[in-house]
């Protein structure tokens, strides 16, 4: 076979989009790929091209994505391709070898060693500063540090990039900036380096060694940025450093799915793209060949509202499938039960449990789907993240529970003495604190505290001891061996990766959008999220939510704001005239009220200086919003809201439920 034979084979099989980004071997090029529409397929076989047909020299292109797993993909295919010699890697991976090469030139000497693990110099930060921290603070430090080198703000302007970023973090953002440059000054003191000095050190060196700069941008003048709706700053400095003002760039992006905002990605480099290179070749990969078209048009109805030249609308081409289903259960525990006894019923089947996914919000989440499906006697896999009972926070509580259980301290109603012995692990019941990690510990201890209260509703003498055995029992049942299950995950976790059927599951108000998400941009992540978690599912797709967390408690949950206007109202319909039947109608939350509370609280906790939570809880809120109360009387009856903080905030809570705007209520001066 001739050589531009060879090259035209490569083209064979594309549709005419996709040969379309194929062909266009020199940048700029933007290639939009939404979900399913085979971007890898198009960005490899556009790669295979420009090699083959000897437009590009294989040893001048340098591809970058976000994993090492996807470099590595991108990396088998060329191969089979038979485009050997292009480098495939991850953003830190190419700065890192780069790097390795230039450190006695750059650096005066060998390469540092580099921290793939920071807590210890996080933590070592922190103790010259005096800061007593544990573990779940000292990984919402490093978190908060990686965020910063991500957006490129430095010690000095950290607290007020914080600020206007509306970041929530553990402690003040003035506490965090000293910490910051401490950090800094401990590697620098220990020869060391983290993750995101590799890019921060390779493109200054870039950028201030003029014969670092020719050898590099030599040696690659052709790049290919997969996954550009998640670069941060830090990695468009990077990416800047290696072009050097040359335009010989594609880029591969889907703005619908940018789900990383929080640490420090925006898809405003995608967005903005024909704005910086005028005459860019874009290409609109919009043939959606993952999902049947019922799960293909419902994505696309969730995102409508986000009108973008760059956004995107899916054409399914699959045959048709089942429609998307929608299910509203009482309780979590019979959503659950539903959720496993449908896994158990499509492995009856043939469907192999490895084609199944149960993706929820947070990783708290999954306890009671590990305890719904060993009790359907379904296989399952926990995907980013530990087991339920596996995670450090629960292996600590189970053993102050059986310490106190073994010393005897009965008396007290169940919930209460779990309350008490959680305490002495910071956890309080009022107090869901900021910074990821330290929020899902919460949230896992939390679990805890509602497993006493479910078991105490079924047995209503149950002490410390019958709690214990309960607990023993679910690790015993959920540590059976599995080699194939069907996948549990959060869907941050599941991006990327696909499943015959899905289901999403705890789809409520404060959940899905998650209730620290208060802003438009934030509010509008989640709703991406959710986006993401739809398009996972190739055939079967089921959405449900619960009202209640526990039988026997009112249900007084809203379904997710994203579902209106996407479930049947049939179904709605049916379900509330049967609800209204039983007289258990749910009094849903009004979310715009409860948007209103959350204003005037954030304005409060701002006035005194506190975190918002120290003002009340979003559990809380959530309980004034759905109640409503309109005098004191009725206020002091929710939970939350003590004698203290009833004296306090009473009058402006009454005057924002009455209807004023939150920003007209004077904030009460916490002495």
């Amino acid at each position: 076979m001739t050589e531009p034979d060879a090259a035209e084979a490569v083209l064979a099989g594309l549709d005419p989009e996709q040969r379309a980004a194929a062909v266009a071997v020199r940048g700029p090029v933007c290639i939009l790929a939404g979900a399913g529409t085979g971007k890898t397929r198009a960005i490899t076989h556009r790669i295979a091209y420009a090699v083959r047909s000897g437009a590009v020299p294989p040893g001048q292109l340098l591809a970058v994505t976000f994993t090492a797993r996807a470099a590595g993909e991108l990396r088998t295919r060329l191969r089979r391709l038979g485009a050997q010699g292009v480098q495939a890697r991850t953003f830190h991976a190419a700065a890192l070898r780069q790097l390795t090469y230039f450190a006695p030139r750059v650096l005066g000497g060998g390469m540092p060693d580099v921290v793939d693990k920071p807590l210890r110099l996080v933590g070592n930060a922190a103790a010259r500063l005096r800061l007593r921290t544990d573990r779940t603070e000292l990984r919402d430090l490093a978190a908060e540090i990686d965020w910063a080198k991500a957006v490129l703000a430095t010690p000095d302007d950290y607290a007020a990039r914080a600020r206007a970023a509306g970041r929530e973090t553990s402690t003040t953002p003035e506490t965090i900036a000293k910490v910051y440059a401490e950090y800094e000054q401990t590697k620098l003191r220990a020869g060391q380096l983290d993750f995101s000095d590799l890019l921060l050190v390779m493109s200054g060196a870039i950028e201030e060694y003029p014969d670092v700069a020719e050898e590099i941008r030599s040696r690659y003048r052709h790049f290919v940025v997969d996954e550009y709706q998640d670069v941060s700053p830090l990695q468009q400095r990077m990416l800047d450093a290696w072009l050097g003002g040359r335009d010989d760039l594609c880029v591969v992006g889907d703005a619908n799915q940018t789900i990383y905002s929080f640490a420090g990605a925006t898809p405003e480099h995608l967005l903005g793209f024909r704005r910086r290179y005028p005459e860019a070749v874009v290409v609109r990969l919009e043939r959606d060949y993952r999902s049947t078209p019922q799960v293909v048009e419902l994505a696309n109805r969730l995102v409508r509202g986000n009108a973008d030249g760059a956004k995107l609308t899916l054409i399914g081409q699959r045959a048709d499938g089942p429609a998307p289903s929608f299910a509203e259960h009482d309780d979590e525990p019979a959503e659950a039960k539903s959720v496993a006894a449908q896994c158990r019923g499509l492995i009856d089947a043939g469907i192999p449990a490895a084609e199944i996914a149960v993706l929820f919000r947070i990783n708290a989440q999954s306890e009671v789907y590990e305890q719904a499906l060993a009790d359907a006697a379904v296989p399952y896999v926990l995907r980013g993240g530990e087991r339920f009972f596996d995670r450090p926070e629960i292996r600590e509580a189970r053993l102050l529970l059986r310490g106190a259980a073994r010393a005897g301290q009965d008396g007290d109603k169940l919930p209460d003495a779990v309350r008490s012995v959680l305490s002495s692990l910071n956890w309080h019941a009022e107090h869901p604190p900021p910074g990821g990690t330290a929020r899902e510990r919460w949230e896992s201890l939390t679990a805890l505290v509602n497993l006493a209260d479910d078991l105490i509703a079924t047995m209503p003498e149950a002490q410390l001891p019958d709690l214990v055995a309960e607990l023993d029992a679910r690790v015993t049942a959920q540590h059976a061996p599995t080699v194939q299950g069907v996948t549990l995950a959060s869907l941050h976790s599941a991006k990327g990766l696909e499943w015959d059927a899905v289901f999403l599951v705890g789809l409520t108000d404060t959940t899905v959008p998650i209730s620290h998400a208060t802003t438009d941009a934030q509010i509008a992540e989640e709703r991406r999220l959710l986006y993401v978690g739809i398009t996972r599912a190739r055939e079967r797709l089921a959405l449900s939510w619960a009202l209640a967390r526990s039988p026997g408690q009112r249900r007084g949950r809203r379904p997710s704001r994203f579902l209106d206007g996407l479930r049947p109202h049939v179904a709605r319909d049916v379900a509330t005239k049967q609800a209204k039947k039983k007289g258990t109608a749910p009094e849903a939350a009004d979310a715009e009220l409860f948007g209103r509370l959350r204003a005037w609280r954030k304005a409060q906790a701002e006035a005194q200086g506190s975190p918002p939570y120290i003002v009340f809880s979003d559990a809380t809120l959530v309980a004034i919003a759905d109640a409503r109360p309109q005098s004191t009387a009725a206020l002091a009856r929710i939970s939350g809201v003590g004698p203290m903080k009833l004296e306090r905030y009473a009058e402006p809570l009454l005057a924002v439920l009455g209807g004023a705007d939150p920003a007209s209520v004077d904030a009460v001066v916490v002495s």
